[in-house]
């Protein structure tokens, strides 16, 4: 690691007061002042330079959104399918065929799905990359290889062309979602964390209403598919000249050893005025912990005493997958199609339920740090619970009255409508907490393993649930969506009873949220009772 010895004497210069003031301890990751087991309130000032810098970061999100929303519009257009999937387009115009089954071809769904496989080995890759170059470089990297991808796929003749771009837009996603949430986590300020991280989804639900926007008016255009592919483009060079313009954060500095490019990143941050000794020297402390316990940051997240990140860190993605907002955000036009609408107003709803996400995100990111973040998984699964039942229940009154033949005009609106308010709540709680409550509950020595696992486990769930959600639309019809009803009424208790509130909380200070929790506490206060085991700093 580059100027070790610069950080070791700068270290040593700074040790007297270190010892005075902290006391790491592995309870459970992390570490506890010596003067208190709480929260440090370091002050919650939001200065210009935090806010640009947040969201130049949170951009990266354009590029996930965009490219999960373009290729659901792109698979129903009737040009693209003729080129390059004729049989789905024969089968289409086939009235024999039941319209739930119209799409089911595995290539047609691979042309999806396939960016999620690299995603999840770049994802993977670059939780060992960050340590050494930085979340900066990492959302850098992402976004080259984004607009590498999106090029290709623009210019594609044939499958293979296709499919090697979308590998290429994979490895840029993995890339950034490893990094970005992390680095809005740990440059915002406590109080607003939620706000800033949330940020994140926020641009992701831009990207998704611009590529449904794009491809609403490039539908017309019989090689409007290559425009819609190509403009992936945009975002990714957005990402990439933002990256330009940030600097790394302070704990990503300090674990480099850049101690002085660390403090004055964060005096940016928090202001000129802003009194940071106490959050810089925790960071420095917590960074200590982290390199004395350097190796093995995977093996050491699966040990005993990181139980609960482990398990809130893995539990969260998966429920998230299965609340069954991903397929239908990126299958929204052909499930419009299947119920009934026509190709440009399959589009238009799209367009439709995309921009009712972005009012739903907007709002969860100011109510996000006055509310908390528990009371928005509730307020949301328990919406998205009852309009899947809704839909469920329409869908099967229909095929009780209609075996086989396509929706009509009110079913089909009234399965609009409930599915813009299951967009609702999917973004007023479960779209962005996805993002914000991994990347701020894992302590800093296994904080980039975490997220990666994170990310990995939403990456490979991804992968398979787009490639089975058409298929499973066909055998299942309506009870697929009763399938995700099941999901959501595990995952709401789930988060009633084992996920901490971390509104407000410090990241440095993170073991205060697990030590108030009724279960968890268990694990830090036996750690956390056995402090003579530490040596100060």
């Amino acid at each position: 690691l580059p100027d070790q010895n610069k950080y070791r004497t700068w270290k040593a210069a700074n040790k007297e007061q270190s010892e005075h003031r902290h006391i790491p301890t592995m309870a459970g990751g992390g570490f506890a002042t010596a003067a208190e087991g709480s929260a440090r309130n370091y002050g919650d000032g939001i200065t210009f330079s935090v806010v640009v810098t947040c969201l130049m970061a949170a951009s990266c999100g354009l590029i996930f959104g965009y490219d999960a929303s373009v290729t659901g519009g792109v698979t129903q257009m009737d040009s693209f399918l003729g080129k390059f999937f004729p049989e789905v387009l024969s089968g289409k115009k086939n009235a024999k065929i039941d319209a739930y089954c119209k799409y089911d071809n595995q290539w047609l769904t691979a042309f999806t799905s396939s960016f999620y496989i690299t995603a999840t080995m770049s994802s993977l890759v670059a939780s060992r990359v960050t340590r050494r170059v930085g979340r900066q470089a990492i959302m850098l990297i992402g976004g080259m290889l984004f607009v590498a991808g999106s090029v290709i796929n623009a210019a594609a003749v044939n499958i293979a062309m296709l499919i090697i771009g979308r590998l290429l837009l994979g490895f840029g996603i993995g890339f950034t979602l490893q990094a970005a949430p992390v680095y809005l986590s740990e440059t915002a300020p406590a109080k607003w964390r939620g706000a800033f991280t949330s940020a994140y989804n926020a641009f992701v639900v831009i990207g998704l209403l611009s590529a449904t926007v794009a491809n609403y008016f490039t539908n017309r255009i019989e090689w409007g598919w290559r425009l819609s592919l190509g403009l992936a483009a945009v975002p990714g060079a957005i990402v990439v000249l933002g990256a330009f313009f940030v600097s790394d954060t302070p704990v990503s500095l300090v674990m480099r050893g850049h101690p002085d490019l660390a403090r004055s990143a964060l005096q940016r941050f928090r202001g000129p005025g802003a009194d940071v000794d106490d959050e810089f020297k925790d960071i420095v402390c917590a960074v200590d912990v982290a390199r004395q316990n350097d190796q093995g940051a995977f093996r050491r997240l699966f040990s005993k005493e990181y139980r609960q990140y482990l398990v809130i860190g893995a539990a969260l993605p998966v429920f998230y997958e299965f609340t069954g907002m991903i397929v239908i955000g990126i299958f929204t036009p052909v499930l419009f199609r299947t119920v009934g609408f026509g190709s440009q107003k399959a589009i238009l709803g799209s367009v439709i339920n995309s921009a009712t996400n972005l009012a739903s995100t907007l709002l969860a990111s100011f109510v996000m740090d006055r509310v908390g973040r528990k009371f928005l998984f509730i307020v949301g699964g328990l919406g998205m619970m009852l309009c899947e039942v809704a839909v469920s229940w329409i869908m099967a009154d229909h095929l009780g009255k209609h075996e086989g033949v396509t929706m009509p005009l009110n079913y089909s609106t009234a399965v609009l409508v409930l599915i813009c308010v299951c967009t609702f709540s999917f973004g007023l709680s479960w779209a962005p907490l996805r993002w914000v409550v991994p990347s701020e509950i894992y302590p800093v020595e296994v904080r980039s393993a975490g997220q990666a696992m994170s990310v990995s486990i939403t990456l490979c769930i991804s992968f398979v649930e787009l490639q089975v959600f058409i298929a499973l639309l066909c055998a299942m019809k309506y009870a697929v969506f009763l399938f995700y009803v099941a999901w959501l009424l595990a995952m709401t208790i789930f988060v009633i009873a084992f996920v901490p509130e971390t509104k407000g909380v410090p990241l440095e200070a993170m073991r205060s949220a697990w030590a108030r929790h009724w279960y968890w506490r268990r694990f830090v206060n036996k750690d956390a009772g056995n402090d003579n085991s530490h040596n100060p700093l």
